[in-house]
């Protein structure tokens, strides 16, 4: 199967106002070699970086709650997301960047990160790549309260679950969220709880 190739590319700038929706027209060829016109659109909000906080020894994670308004338009009832600690690249390196988010938001401070994976979070509309990590934490690097950025409007609520809470919640449906999702299946299949 051959792969299509693209020209004409025309980009039209619909919205800048917190990050930037473009509407690309162009040109695809197909597999039979015709051509046919496009239009698509890509919302650019930047890359991401996103970790599991695990602790073995007590068999916990961190997970933050916060208020998500997509989720809320979506039929989220109250539009509070059990999630990861994860936030925007800003053009850091992935590994600095997620400590930087993860003293930010949960207040502890890690020195070692794993790199996990890289994926597209959702390739038919955004740009996004996360970056997903996994830490593990003791109670010592506990350095403050964390909940965000305070010019950042995150209001984060930090919680420590069990590890088994956690896959629960993911099989009722209380986590829904697909980074959190990910790194709790990588915390299974990689065993980060076997003794």
């Amino acid at each position: 199967m051959k792969n299509g190739s693209i020209k004409n590319i025309q980009k039209e700038v619909l919205s800048d106002n917190w990050y930037t929706l473009e509407k690309y027209t162009y040109d695809y060829q197909k597999e039979d070699g015709s051509w046919e016109t496009q239009e698509r659109e890509s919302y650019d909000r930047g890359s991401g970086v996103c970790i599991l906080l695990y602790n073995k020894d007590k068999g916990t994670v961190i997970l933050t709650r916060q208020f998500r308004m997509p989720t809320y338009v979506n039929g989220n009832q109250n539009g509070m997301m059990m999630e990861v600690c994860a936030g925007v690249l800003d053009n850091a390196l992935p590994e600095v960047r997620i400590k930087k988010e993860v003293e930010e938001e949960t207040g502890f401070r890690i020195e070692k990160v794993e790199r996990v994976l890289e994926a597209y979070t959702s390739p038919g509309a955004v740009t996004e790549i996360m970056h997903f990590f996994v830490g593990a934490y003791e109670d010592s690097m506990k350095v403050n309260a964390g909940g965000g950025a305070q010019d950042e409007t995150e209001n984060i609520e930090v919680l420590e679950v069990s590890f088994e809470k956690a896959m629960e919640m993911v099989k009722t449906g209380e986590i829904k969220d697909v980074k959190t999702i990910v790194l709790l299946q990588h915390a299974t299949i990689q065993g980060l709880f076997e003794k």
